[in-house]
């Protein structure tokens, strides 16, 4: 009889430790975070989805094409993206910002750059401009080299083909990913093979290859001041009556350029560095970073966040 009275107090006891564990879990309020896959968006992206994590959300990352990303943006499928690149993305995002479906809500990596590229011993052989590409045809193979279909950066180069804009009309974009077109440059590199492809900064290409971004870009292309660009962070509409808390962490969020570039460049150099750990690793460096993006952000328990983000940190370099 006392043996059964223990073991009915032992299954109550799991019971109610599920049952709170379970409404914990229910508790906790979700996100999901909308990326692509680039380097650069990916750290922004894992680097926020450890850090809402340790204040008490429940985060999803999901990585899709970028019209996907804001189809699912303006049906509240994802609440934020880091990664709005303009004026390159302004065909794809402009018409959701307009509905106000989703928005572009702050500026989190001024001085970037988005443009056609070339490694600079092509410039030296005077490829230097949009109009000379046509120029180096037989040269080039007649193909431009992009990053993955639907792209906002290859939907311009294709724009720019049909249109036959600077009489690249004979061209051909090579759709692949980052790192495959990468790998192809650096082996025309070898070659010393002329090549032109789709190029941006931050990014641990610019470290990598010895690169000159091409002249002559357009509002019709990639922006009239040569490819110059800034990236935002995009909500979808309602998240600051959803979530302020939130919202508040996507305002402070800013990523200095050269924060970017020495990341990626870790990523680079150590093979088995993942985006987030070389994100996490430059944080810890550089506290008053994390600090700034912090600033009156609480956990979902209303403790200030900075505590709660720095014990999780802490944590994860024991």
């Amino acid at each position: 009889m006392f043996q059964t009275i223990i073991r009915v107090f032992i299954v109550s006891l799991m019971v109610l430790s599920l049952s709170a564990a379970t409404a914990t879990a229910e508790k906790a309020p979700k996100i999901t975070l909308a990326s692509v896959g680039w380097t650069g968006v990916t750290i922004k992206t894992e680097v926020s989805v450890f850090l809402l994590e340790s204040l008490g959300y429940e985060v999803k990352n999901l990585v899709m094409s970028v019209p996907i990303t804001y189809m699912s943006l303006s049906k509240g499928d994802a609440d934020a993206f880091l990664g709005n690149w303009m004026p390159s993305m302004a065909n794809i995002a402009e018409k959701y910002f307009k509905d106000g479906s989703v928005i572009q809500y702050k500026a989190n990596m001024p001085g970037a750059i988005y443009t056609l590229a070339v490694p600079t011993y092509c410039a030296e052989a005077g490829l230097k401009h949009f109009s000379d590409i046509a120029k180096f045809g037989d040269e080039l193979d007649w193909k431009i080299y992009g990053i993955e279909a639907g792209n906002d950066g290859n939907l311009i180069i294709q724009d720019m083909i049909d249109k036959d804009m600077f009489g690249l009309g004979k061209f051909k974009l090579v759709s692949s990913s980052e790192f495959a077109m990468l790998a192809e440059v650096q082996s025309c590199v070898k070659r010393k093979k002329k090549i032109v492809f789709l190029g941006w900064a931050p990014h641990s290409m610019n470290e990598r290859i010895d690169m000159t971004y091409l002249k002559g870009a357009t509002a019709e292309t990639f922006g009239p001041n040569d490819g110059a660009a800034v990236v935002w962070t995009n909500i979808r509409k309602g998240l600051e009556t959803d979530m302020p808390n939130v919202a508040l962490y996507l305002k402070n969020l800013e990523f200095p350029i050269s924060m970017m570039n020495q990341i990626m460049t870790d990523i680079h150099e150590k093979n088995s560095l993942t985006p987030l750990m070389a994100g996490l690793n430059w944080l810890k460096e550089h506290p008053e970073i994390y600090a700034s993006w912090l600033k009156g952000v609480k956990t979902v328990d209303g403790a200030p966040a900075l505590p709660a983000f720095e014990a999780r940190l802490a944590k994860k370099f024991k």
